[in-house]
């Protein structure tokens, strides 16, 4: 298994970071084009849990994946947490935080994942996978920054680590 953390402080308040980041509709906008990420179906109304989201995406060129995942937990304008039920990973489970401070909002995610084929999956990862997922999320950085701003000399960051 695998986590992945990213951390990022955007000058908004909390409220307007929640009300953009629990919008599933949004998704599209903070991930890379070449995902060709599309929603099926589940992303109308106020998120709940429970809610089910289908999604067609598209990690390698030669491969288009169907997503389903499940948000199992949210607490308004705090957190919420999105999970597999069914896709490329075994396991995929993330958790979404939002914390006010005073220079903004800072928004941490933490995703726990666990890759299929054994050792030829942690190959993937070395190879690929983990270099996809941070560049993945220091596009959603980049494009969250351009809607929103940032704040001058903080640090923004991405790590993952094998658990």
């Amino acid at each position: 298994m695998y986590q992945l953390k990213a951390t990022q402080i955007l000058p908004i308040s909390k409220k307007e970071a929640w009300e953009f980041l629990s919008n599933p509709k949004n998704l599209k906008t903070i991930t890379p084009r070449h995902m060709g990420f599309h929603i099926l179906d589940g992303a109308d109304g106020k998120m709940f849990p429970g809610q089910i989201i289908q999604y067609k995406v598209k990690p390698f060129p030669f491969a288009n994946f169907r997503w389903v995942t499940e948000i199992t937990h949210v607490v308004d304008n705090d957190y919420f947490v999105d999970e597999q039920r069914f896709g490329p990973y075994v396991l995929w489970h993330h958790k979404h935080f939002l914390k006010e401070t005073l220079n903004g909002t800072v928004m941490e995610d933490i995703v726990d994942y666990k890759l299929p084929f054994g050792f030829f999956g942690r190959l993937a990862h070395f190879i690929w996978i983990e270099k996809q997922l941070k560049h993945i999320f220091r596009y959603r950085e980049e494009k969250l920054t351009q809607l929103f701003g940032n704040v001058k000399d903080t640090k923004n960051s991405i790590s993952t680590k094998r658990i």
